[in-house]
């Protein structure tokens, strides 16, 4: 896979872990604020050198070419044992002729019940930053990498990302993104087929066969930690101005 010549980069400051509640009488998931950055932390400048266009990916020939049917195949996968404990296969959410596609890591419990992606606690999260960057959950195309849960939110074996990874790059191609934004480290890896982890990566621009593809930190992981709101807001603000980069081209 081809790597292209990273964006503009803020020089990140490591800070101490805050208490899970944030601000006193505030749980974090209760706003994701477009804060100033902190002391140390560069707002990237719009990557304007970067051409943004709808990439024409190539979709496999060996699987549904509409997303519905897609859907409806992958509702009766069987190619690894997350079948036998999942509730149901949970495949998307959003606008499929959406310019901007986030890629999570997997179902959780609440995904699971309602076979929709990002519904619990974190997507709730991920809906404020949607709108932090002046958009609307419907106005996006939201997936997994995984479309089965796996027991207890585990993280997913290599196994199950490869039997998955087809339907995933059907969605791609089939949806046919501007701009990709890889919530958390499993996402990331999976799509950029690397080991690195999420604090080399963040904060650069990436290729996905064409596409431009930001990594930036999953919601959960902005629940679990707040102080990491400052650089995912530095992330989501890449993603805004390349959308818009590419609008005014």
């Amino acid at each position: 896979m081809r790597i292209p010549v990273e964006g503009p980069s803020g020089t990140i400051r490591r800070e101490p872990p805050q208490p899970a509640g944030g601000r006193r009488g505030q749980r974090p998931e209760d706003s994701f604020r477009a804060s100033p950055a902190p002391e140390g932390v560069t707002t990237p400048s719009s990557p304007a050198v970067l051409e943004l266009t709808t990439t024409a990916v190539a979709p496999r020939q060996d699987l549904p070419q509409d997303l519905r049917t897609l859907a409806t195949l992958v509702s009766t996968c069987r190619k690894c044992a997350l079948c036998e404990t999942r509730t149901q296969t949970v495949f998307s959410d959003g606008d499929s002729n959406a310019r901007l596609m986030f890629v999570g890591e997997a179902p959780g419990r609440d995904e699971d019940a309602q076979g929709v992606p990002f519904v619990g606690r974190a997507g709730q999260l991920l809906n404020k930053m949607i709108a932090a960057i002046e958009l609307k959950r419907e106005d996006v195309y939201i997936c997994n990498v995984l479309k089965c849960r796996p027991p207890e939110n585990r993280t997913p074996a290599p196994d199950e990302v490869e039997q998955c990874r087809p339907y995933l790059e059907q969605q791609i191609a089939l949806v046919r993104p501007a701009l990709i934004c890889a919530l958390g480290l499993s996402a990331m890896q999976a799509l950029l087929q690397t080991k690195a982890s999420m604090g080399s990566m963040r904060g650069k621009t990436f290729e996905y066969r064409g596409v431009p593809l930001i990594p930036t930190y999953h919601p959960a992981a902005l629940l679990r930690n707040p102080s990491l709101k400052h650089e995912a807001w530095v992330d989501l603000q890449r993603v805004r101005d390349l959308l818009r980069a590419g609008s005014a081209a």
